[in-house]
């Protein structure tokens, strides 16, 4: 009867073993869909490209994620870029942080610089740690923006979609060593 009973528990690890073995193979996909939110409804079939870490004189900054579709990015198609918070920041400090990165890649007038940081400051919330925004590359080249599942705004100007987004996975990145995790560093 012992023996019987010890038979039977073994099974039973056996087999959750093995239900848990086979979730652990299927679940990175769907996480992947999961871990956007509402922003994955605007890409066919978003999948992680890649990930990595900002760090500021030894500080973390957030860690940030790349999502497109069949995971194949491309800066004129649709992406997300999820930025998770590891400090917290006011909308304010996240616009102007922005607005400095893309003034120093150059090409953009002031009067166009002080619109799109109105623009980010009513969008952009004041995060702690743990929180994440995350924006995305629409179809039609407009940029929006997510916390969670809540659309912050929207930037429909394609020059603001482009350059925001360069900040990070441009060329002229101040942090390639990022890029190169998020895109690839053939991109």
């Amino acid at each position: 009867m012992v023996l019987q009973l010890t038979t039977h528990r073994f099974r039973q690890r056996g087999l959750a073993a093995a239900l848990l073995l086979a979730l652990a193979v299927t679940v990175p996909a769907s996480s992947a869909l999961a871990d956007l939110g509402t922003a994955s409804r605007l890409m066919p079939s978003p999948e992680l490209v890649g990930k990595g870490r900002m760090t500021f004189l030894g500080f973390k900054v957030f860690d940030a994620e790349l999502y497109a579709p069949q995971g194949t990015y491309s800066p004129a198609s649709p992406f997300a870029l999820k930025l998770n918070y590891l400090r917290s920041f006011t909308g304010t400090q996240i616009a102007e942080s922005s607005v400095k990165e893309i003034r120093r890649q150059g090409g953009v007038s002031n009067a166009q610089l002080a619109k799109w940081q109105a623009q980010m400051e009513a969008i952009f919330p004041n995060v702690t740690p743990g929180q994440s925004i995350t924006g995305v590359r629409t179809s039609s080249g407009h940029a929006e923006f997510y916390l969670g599942n809540r659309k912050l705004g929207a930037i429909t100007d394609p020059a603001f979609t482009k350059k925001f987004f360069a900040i990070w996975l441009g060329g002229n990145t101040r942090n390639p060593q990022l890029r190169a995790k998020l895109v690839g560093s053939g991109s």
